[in-house]
């Protein structure tokens, strides 16, 4: 039977409960949630973990529903040194069968709703990763864009590193209050809920239902004396596009990060205006990673042509690798590979002999260098200087008529036109062209660009072969998974195509929320 021990995580928030239980932990559609509160509902959780059979040891699914009581039944699994599998709240309910039971859970806790926990997926057979309660504390799920979301189990150790570097580098602790804009079964939630918990901060949920709504954001970050905000591009176009011109501004930030997405030059201009007092980060990482590099921008001298990916975080090792696996030392291009202190050490129920990201350290790392790595499927370029520049990804490279068009550019390329505020380019196969290329687009809300508009500005940036064939415009939004990340499966058949799969052996979840 295993030993069951409560992680660092939940002793820090003891303590914190101990010596302050009455600030505020959580800030839920208005309401506040102090540290004692939040205590006593950890307590009511517990007691409904109780009444469970839990002597082996295996995972506890939750379904990742943005509350207070959602974020007590984590720490209730903390405290109880039980691993916790947080899905996303809207997997339909045979795919979540199917990931719970891949996780080994049998039992699944609806943290929302009232009485004992129910029983959930059978058990499943042994996952290629034991399930440790000493050491797994976390497992997310990847978008499952290309079919079943992939399990990636995060040790306590992990996640209290990456927490303790958060609130050094940010300022987390009693004074600050930081914005929660992530659902909660991403990554990002590592640093906006549980270093800031870990910490002694003041965690401020955006609620789910509002979270496009860029006028309530403006008045949450100001009704809260949000201190740090972390978001992708998309959140940050919705605040300055709500905060106006003259902008309003939100003069209690001090640190403003962004994640997950190309930072398109017009928003990122746009920012020191609304946040006049604030630090700017452009941050990268992967879901099985966690954070791995940091630029901090320089607010007097704001780059047009894309942020770099910056230097790596402490205790990080990174290397980029040509086409045939050689390690690129100077000036070059080549997919980034990284192993951090805070990274996953493989996929939960995954076949150890089948190919996959997590691989051996590079031939020639230095001795005491990490063993296992990630490849991370982002195409990286090292200029002179020996600085990263992201250039999209090398599962989205296709031929287009003889000649190698990468979509993840397309993309950025579309994004940066001032009236576009998503793009996505999907590759569509074609007997004679090999690839024909489709985008769909949706325009920013009074946008007058047509479709004759928008070639002429690809035209500007990218070779002919890169154009694409199609573009349809669009006032909604584009269809999400359950993780965030835009739907290509879904809006290729809404166009009655098929769009090209990614290449299965570097499938990767960049982190994008509502992303």
């Amino acid at each position: 039977m295993p030993v069951m021990k409560p992680t660092q995580l939940w002793t820090s928030f003891a303590r914190q409960v101990d010596a302050r239980p009455d600030a505020t932990a959580l800030v839920a559609r208005g309401r506040h949630t102090s540290y004692g509160e939040l205590a006593d509902l950890v307590a009511d959780a517990s007691a409904r973990l109780d009444l469970l059979d839990t002597t082996g040891g295996e995972p506890i699914g939750v379904p990742a529903t943005k509350t207070p009581r959602t974020i007590a039944m984590v720490l209730a699994c903390l405290r109880a040194g039980l691993p916790v599998v947080l899905p996303s709240a809207t997997l339909p309910a045979a795919t979540l069968q199917r990931l719970l039971a891949r996780a080994g859970c049998r039992h699944v806790v609806s943290a929302d709703d009232v009485g004992p926990a129910r029983a959930g997926a059978a058990p499943a057979p042994a996952p290629a990763i034991p399930v440790n309660p000493d050491d797994t504390a976390f497992v997310l799920t990847t978008s499952g864009s290309t079919g079943l979301p992939k399990l990636v189990p995060l040790t306590a150790g992990a996640v209290e590193r990456f927490a303790d570097w958060a609130a050094a580098r940010f300022d987390l602790g009693p004074e600050s209050s930081v914005l929660n804009y992530a659902p909660l079964n991403f990554d990002l939630c590592f640093l906006d809920v549980w270093a800031t918990l870990h910490h002694g901060g003041r965690v401020v949920l955006v609620d789910p239902d509002a979270a496009t709504n860029g006028r309530h954001l403006l008045d949450t970050i100001d009704d809260n004396a949000v201190t740090v905000v972390q978001a992708v591009p998309m959140a940050h176009q919705l605040l300055v596009d709500a905060a106006g011109d003259p902008a309003r501004q939100l003069t209690s930030v001090r640190h403003v990060l962004f994640t997950g997405d190309h930072m398109p030059a017009r928003c990122l201009a746009r920012l020191p205006a609304v946040f006049p007092g604030s630090r700017f980060y452009n941050v990268y990482g992967c879901t099985e990673t966690n954070d791995s590099f940091l630029h901090e921008v320089d607010r007097d001298a704001l780059p047009t042509d894309g942020v770099p990916l910056g230097t790596p975080l402490p205790g990080v090792d990174a290397v980029v690798l040509d086409d045939d696996g050689a390690v690129v030392t100077g000036p070059g291009r080549g997919e980034l590979v990284v192993a951090t202190p805070f990274q996953s050490a493989g996929y939960l129920g995954a076949d150890p002999a089948a190919p996959g990201p997590f691989v051996d350290a590079p031939a020639g790392r230095p001795p005491g260098a990490a063993t296992r790595f990630y490849r991370t499927g982002d195409v990286v370029r090292r200029d002179g200087d020996g600085v990263l520049h992201l250039e999209g990804r090398n599962d989205f490279q296709v031929k287009v008529r003889g000649t190698r068009v990468n979509t993840a550019v397309v993309e950025q390329v579309l994004l940066d036109h001032d009236e576009v505020a998503e793009a996505v380019v999907l590759a569509v196969p074609d007997p004679v062209a090999g690839h024909l290329l489709h985008a769909v687009l949706r325009r920013v809300p009074g946008a007058t660009v047509k479709t004759l508009g928008l070639r002429r500005h690809c035209a500007q940036h990218l070779p002919t072969a890169a154009i694409p064939s199609t573009l349809h415009l669009s006032e909604s939004p584009l269809p999400r998974t359950s993780t965030g990340k835009v739907d290509r499966q879904s809006l290729g058949q809404s166009l009655g195509q098929t769009p090209r799969s990614p290449h299965p052996e570097v499938t990767v979840a960049r982190k994008e929320t509502a992303r």
